[in-house]
């Protein structure tokens, strides 16, 4: 049951009607299954003071574009009451007109746009109103039999509508109803959600929350778990194979659904996902359509649902069906565009936002993690109607018609263009080693800063997650993403690569950078200093590049690598030839793998940088002792001495070799492959020739 969160004391001490609308609002949104992320609707109508100091009637909405779990008092808009009333009389008005009007409406041009259903409040006679969309009432709107269903639960207490687009006609027939029944407590909207009001901000959520309780009850009452969706036919494949399967499968599957733009990817084997995958109905069900109209700019219409019988020894057998499956989809949708597209209309990607696998569970597609688990968070809000409209009766959806209209609507449209603009790292995969490190993390925020999502690997786990959370803290949850990785373990490299398929779908950008260096004259170098520095900076390099280059040939989306070099790699550093030799060879490694992998369109590019002292764990060991043997000089000095024998007198930092990074990672350098890049400040010994 959903629980009523209202806490008095908190109510109580907030200052004014706005404050207690924000308080309301967060309170609904905070339950998914009250309200979907970014949906819904609540509205406060109130008494203020105008700027010439005259009272004025103000109902303040939702602005479009918001989530009710996270607004706040900037993200409602305020209305003239005395200016929106008179709409009431007239007999229709299209959705510019509406918009256009609105916008006249507004007590500051500040605020966002009103709410697409902002008439909806303002026609019904009632301070506070809250539109939502309860698992529970949606499922009783989507059932065949709703509205005898709704009969028994509320008696004479609601109005039902028949499903409408939101606008103004559906707006006049929801407040045309409710006046024309004094008992009713609560409008049905079919195929949508839930109406309720109340005198105060408490009583109208208290409503909310009552209504659909009863909803609940009614629903559960009547479930039977061993029958829900046809009963279960496919038990779920263990969880460690679900997830080994799936990061063996996501770079293909993002190869296939990214056409033009790269898509995120994300897993989810929750249990309501296994069993409704798992279900004998749930091929057929899964394609009647959305379980509510907001759903659909994040979920599409429908999801790809694929006909596989779990078997963990059968992945390239799925492997097969997920590729042909995505094809025929993309198929599908641009036919459903094409018989439905209205004069301007652009079509979005083609490919499915949910595929759904029996014994597996769910993969979610978007631009972004979080757009990604918008998909999956939606779906679970699907399966929850689905769950209780065929407990009830047949679970029904919006025409094909209906749908696109909703889909492609301008003011959803609109929504979406609130969005931030794309960055030039935006839909891409960067992974790091020595992530917890000075260059990697100052590259990972570089890159993040941009758009892009982060795999910090480091044998330092501990460090990579630090610096993960901050990145997270700044930019959202889970755009930084740390492993655990020695680059000389092949197991854990493969692990690692498997770990970042399964949380974002795959890998975009490698950055080559984990190391570690150590100082000898030539006759006093150890076998041991000699194969520490190639297993770390060769063979590490090479294992992290191998695997990398698989999984991008496998997305089939090109790529990009940067190795982290040295000035060591064109300079032969005295007291350092272990070091030296091992630059050199990463720099040349480089390069063999451009000439490869040019044809898949992987670019591979190597920064050479000098002195990096800042943030790095090499220069706080011994190395740094040992380079101011080298020269002679104490340990403190030898940051002046860098700067000194540079040709533009500056010292190098962290930061200038991300710059770096960036650049032969961008589109800037989309041409560019075999390339060295020197960030050293003009050291003449290391000058390319």
């Amino acid at each position: 049951m959903v629980q009523n969160l209202w806490d008095s004391s908190k109510a109580s001490a907030l200052q004014g009607g706005l404050d207690q609308l924000v308080y309301r609002s967060n309170l609904i949104g905070s339950d998914r299954r009250v309200c979907n992320w970014g949906g819904g609707n609540t509205s406060s109508k109130t008494v203020i003071k105008d700027f010439r100091g005259r009272d004025v009637e103000v109902m303040y909405v939702k602005g479009s574009g918001s989530d009710l779990a996270t607004m706040k008092q900037g993200n409602f808009t305020g209305l003239r009451m005395e200016d929106i009333q008179p709409l009431f009389e007239r007999e229709a008005m299209s959705d510019e007109d509406m918009v256009a009007y609105l916008a006249n409406c507004m007590i500051d041009s500040k605020h966002p746009r009103a709410s697409i259903e902002t008439l909806l409040h303002a026609f019904l006679p009632f301070n506070h109103v809250d539109h939502t969309h309860p698992d529970a009432i949606i499922s009783l709107c989507c059932a065949d039999n709703g509205k005898e269903i709704a009969k028994e639960i509320f008696g004479d207490r609601f109005v039902w509508v028949p499903y409408i687009r939101p606008g103004f006609t559906l707006s006049k027939m929801i407040a045309e109803g409710v006046l024309n029944n004094p008992k009713a407590e609560l409008v049905l909207m079919e195929k949508h959600g839930l109406v309720t009001w109340g005198d105060t901000s408490e009583a109208c959520y208290a409503k909310t929350i009552e209504i659909i309780n009863e909803a609940e009850r009614y629903i559960e009452s009547r479930v039977n778990e061993a029958t829900l969706f046809g009963g279960l036919v496919h038990q779920p494949l263990p969880s460690e194979e679900r997830k080994n399967i799936a990061a063996k499968l996501m770079p293909s599957i993002r190869g296939a659904v990214s056409d033009g733009k790269k898509m995120i990817l994300t897993f989810d084997d929750e249990e309501d996902v296994l069993a409704f995958v798992g279900s004998r109905d749930s091929a057929q069900l899964s394609q009647v359509g959305a379980a509510c109209p907001d759903h659909l700019v994040h979920t599409k219409v429908v999801p790809l649902f694929i006909d596989w019988t779990p078997d963990a020894s059968d992945v390239e057998g799925l492997r097969r069906k997920l590729i042909e499956g995505i094809a025929d989809y993309k198929q599908q949708y641009k036919a459903y565009f094409e018989r439905n597209k209205n004069e301007g209309d652009v079509m979005f990607e083609a490919a499915p936002r949910v595929i759904l696998i029996p014994g597996l569970g769910m993969i979610n597609t978007g631009k972004s993690w979080a757009n990604s688990r918008v998909s999956a968070a939606l779906y679970h809000r699907a399966i929850a109607v689905m769950r209780g409209a065929t407990t009830l009766g047949k679970f029904v959806s919006l025409s094909e018609n209906e749908s696109y209209n909703v889909e492609y609507w301008p003011l959803e449209l609109y929504k979406l263009s609130l969005a931030p603009a794309e960055a030039e790292f935006s839909r891409k995969v960067a992974f790091i080693t020595g992530g917890a490190g000075g260059i990697g993390s100052a590259t990972a925020w570089r890159l993040v800063s941009e758009g892009a999502h982060v795999v910090l690997a480091d044998l330092n786990l501990e460090g990579a997650q630090q610096v993960a959370v901050e990145i997270n803290g700044k930019f959202g949850d889970n755009v930084a993403l740390a492993v655990k990785m020695d680059v000389t373990n092949e197991d854990m490299v493969r692990a690692a690569y498997e770990q970042a398929a399964l949380h974002y779908g795959g890998v975009d950008i490698i950055v080559n950078n984990a190391g570690l260096a150590t100082s000898s004259p030539f006759d006093e170098t150890s076998l041991q200093e000699w194969n520490l520095n190639m297993n770390v900076l060769g063979t590490g390099y090479f294992l992290v590049a191998r695997e990398a280059f698989k999984l991008m040939k496998e997305q089939a989306l090109g790529g990009s690598m940067v190795f982290v070099g040295s000035k060591n790699s064109i300079y032969a550093g005295k007291n350092a030839s272990a070091y030296s030799s091992v630059k050199a060879l990463e720099a040349h490694l480089a390069r063999c793998i451009a000439a490869e992998g040019g044809e898949y369109g992987i670019r591979v590019n190597t920064i050479l940088p000098d002195a990096i002292l800042q943030g790095s764990a090499i220069w706080n060991s011994n190395w740094r002792n040992e380079r101011a043997a080298a020269y002679g000089i104490e340990p403190d000095q030898l940051e002046e001495h860098y700067r000194k024998r540079t040709t533009l007198l500056v010292n190098i930092y962290p930061q200038d070799v991300a710059e770096g990074i960036a650049f032969f990672a961008s589109s800037k350098a989309d041409k560019t492959t075999g390339c060295m890049l020197t960030i050293d400040g003009g050291v003449p010994a290391a000058f390319t020739r």
